[in-house]
Formats: C-alpha cells, sequence, structure tokens
C-alpha cells in the first residue's frame, strides 16, 4: 500500500524544549489513523508541522511525493490537506448552505462564494454533503444556531466539500454527548471512507469504535504502533499512561 504521508527525523524545539524529537511517521493512502499521547506528548505539534503552521528545526515532511517542509499553510491547504481544529470554525452569521458554499473548492472569499453562479455539478456536490452530514434539511438554517455536534458536523462537511486527500481532525468530539459522539463516529466513517484520515483524540469509546491503527506519542517521540488491541496490551503504553495520570 502507499504512503500519502511521511515524516522522516523531524525535530522541533521552543525555546530549548523539545516538541518533536527525531520522528519518524508514516500514513498509508485511505488509512485512518488515530493519535493517541498524553498531554505534552507533541499530539498539536505534529498536526501544525503537517499543515504549515509549525515549522522544524531538522528532518522532513513528503505528501503524495511532494516535499512540504516549512511550506506555508495555504500552499500546503492547495495540494490537499485539511484540517479541523478542536472548536468548529463556522460562520456563524451564515446559513448552512451559505457555509458549504463558502468553503467550495476554487473559492477564496465570502463575497464570491456567495455570488457565484452554481453549475448542476456544483449543486450536486453540496447537496450531497449536506445529505452526508445530517444538515439537508437545515440547510437554510443560521449556523449559529445549530448544536454544538451540528457544528462540528458542519465544518465537517465543510472540509469535504474542499476535496482534500489528507484530512486531519484534532479532537472532533470534544464537547459532544455520548449520542453524538456515536454519530460522529459513523459520520466520519462514511464520510471520509475514501480518504487518508488522521484523528487526534482522547474518547476511547469513540476510538474503539473508528481505529484501524494507532499511534502513541509520548515525550515528542514514537512510543507504539499497531492495532487498539495491541496498543491497550503494550506495557511501554501502559506504563507512560500510569505514570502521566492521563487519559486516553
Amino acid at each position: 500500500m502507499s504512503k500519502i504521508l511521511e515524516t522522516n527525523g523531524l525535530t522541533v524545539e521552543f525555546s530549548g524544549f523539545s516538541a518533536i524529537s527525531d520522528l519518524h511517521f508514516s500514513l498509508n493512502r485511505g488509512e485512518l489513523r488515530v493519535v493517541l499521547g498524553p498531554n505534552g506528548a507533541g499530539k498539536t505539534t505534529l498536526m501544525d508541522l503537517i499543515t504549515g503552521k509549525t515549522k522544524p528545526k531538522s528532518g522532513n515532511i513528503m505528501f503524495n511525493g511532494n516535499d512540504i517542509t516549512g511550506m506555508e499553510p495555504f500552499d500546503i491547504s492547495k495540494l490537499g490537506v485539511g484540517r479541523k481544529f478542536q472548536g468548529p470554525n463556522i460562520f456563524d452569521n451564515m446559513t448552512v448552505i451559505e457555509n458549504i458554499e463558502v468553503a467550495f473548492k476554487g473559492n477564496h472569499s465570502v463575497l464570491k462564494a456567495l455570488f457565484f453562479k452554481k453549475n448542476s455539478e456544483m449543486k450536486d456536490r453540496i447537496n450531497y454533503v449536506l445529505d452526508k452530514i445530517n444538515l439537508k434539511i437545515k440547510y437554510r438554517d443560521i449556523a449559529g444556531n445549530l448544536s454544538h455536534g451540528e457544528k462540528q458536523w458542519l465544518e465537517m462537511g465543510m472540509l469535504l466539500v474542499q476535496d482534500p486527500e489528507l484530512i486531519i481532525l484534532d479532537e472532533p468530539t470534544a464537547g459532544m454527548t455520548a449520542e453524538e459522539t456515536y454519530q460522529t463516529g459513523e459520520l466520519i466513517q462514511n464520510l471520509f471512507k475514501d480518504r487518508s484520515v488522521i484523528v487526534v483524540e482522547h474518547d476511547m469509546a469513540f476510538v474503539r469504535q473508528v481505529a484501524q491503527y494507532v499511534t502513541v506519542l509520548h515525550q515528542g517521540r514514537l512510543l507504539a504502533e499497531g492495532t487498539l488491541e495491541e496498543i491497550e496490551n503494550n506495557t511501554k503504553v501502559q506504563e507512560v499512561y500510569l505514570k502521566e495520570g492521563a487519559h486516553a
């Protein structure tokens, strides 16, 4: 199976502190990977490095055969990398469908997105996404009036309509009820089933629902990788979590 993403010897420091140290990480094309680790393990820093928000001290990042090390976030996004942060990042004062239209690939401004003439292919794509995120009947609702879970789903739809090859989700179930968390797991599996996905998450019920393969980071280094069962039975992982008093 071909690799869509690889990091080689990736290292980054903040004021002398090594947030990521000599990290070798890879993701197969079409794979859903969950990244776990205690607070300070380097999970967010890794996401920041992949998306260009943070620049490495050394090492490199390869995406789809392209060296994206140190590139700007906008340029990395154009290559096909989409990221969803922990909190929903939507336009609260716009309708659900307007949010999707703004995010539509090729529309780089709100004004352009709202007034461009949609052809049948664009309309079909937007309707498809609205249906997939369970918001088709609410397409005219103001986004700010949606529930927390629905806002998260809307942002996932905004990611999908941009057609990225790699999707990074940072704690997508944060603040959700148990029911919303389960629905989000189903949505992610259906919405992004043909794409490469990295999920940073702490809710183990959700992780068990979606994880195909798991990477565990500790103090900026790779601690373990494997299936969830292998990770849960890994003595090194058990020792770290017991020592840190952390939540998986």
